[in-house]
């Protein structure tokens, strides 16, 4: 089995390198990035199943590039800071960090919650069916979270096959763009109604010949239909 990879993103060399220590001495694979420009070019080419992040660093602070991150990628985050007072740890935990670890830290208590997580996070992918959940034209892979058109995969950001599979598991149901933002965005979410109408035209480009599947029913919202 290959070891787990795992993303340290933080702006000091020297904490960077006493993280690399103890995660490799354990059998992980880490790669390390000295900021969010850094971290963001990295995860690509080098897919971590786990990211150690820094709140405090230059250019792109550790909450706000946790957001960019989930975004477009499903990868558990455990925030790494010497930022420890409770709002900073339930603003961190708020944002689907999956733990918030306050530096000075030991070596233990640092190995111990990365295992938790990597733990849970792979008991839930387990837990997903391998079969995919076919909506006519239109399939996912719910462990990999991959989704299909006419057997072709469509290239999606996090929030987009979010969307379209909520849609798509509530067949003919109409769902306004309220409900929409606090079913997919959450509650917390602070823009605009506006950013439902763009990920779906979004949404039916990509779709093409299916972009049909996505129906809008004027004055109220949304709702799926399948194609053939």
């Amino acid at each position: 089995m290959l070891n787990k990879k795992i993303l340290v993103v933080d702006d000091e060399p020297e904490m960077r390198e006493l993280v690399n220590l103890y995660l490799r001495k354990e059998g992980y694979d880490v790669l390390q990035a000295e900021d969010g420009d850094e971290a963001l070019k990295f995860l690509p080419q080098f897919s971590p199943h786990l990211i150690l992040l820094d709140v405090m660093m230059p250019k792109i602070d550790g909450f706000t590039l946790a957001k960019q991150i989930q975004e477009e990628y499903i990868i558990p985050i455990i925030f790494l800071t010497a930022r420890g007072d409770e709002w900073d740890r339930i603003h961190g935990l708020k944002l689907g960090a999956d733990d918030y670890i306050v530096k000075p830290f030991s070596t233990g208590e640092l190995l111990a919650r990365v295992e938790a997580v990597l733990r849970r996070t792979s008991n839930h992918a387990n837990q997903l069916q391998d079969n995919r959940q076919n909506f006519g034209s239109i399939s996912f892979e719910l462990k990999s979270r991959k989704a299909f058109c006419y057997e072709k995969p469509l290239s999606l950001t996090l929030k987009e096959y979010e969307l379209l599979l909520f849609l798509a598991t509530h067949k003919s149901q109409v769902f306004s763009r309220e409900h929409l933002l606090e079913k997919i965005w959450g509650i917390d979410y602070t823009g605009s109604e506006r950013t439902v109408d763009t990920h779906i035209k979004t949404l039916r480009l990509k779709l093409d010949a299916a972009a049909n599947s996505i129906q809008t029913v004027w004055g109220v919202g949304y709702k799926f239909e399948a194609e053939m």
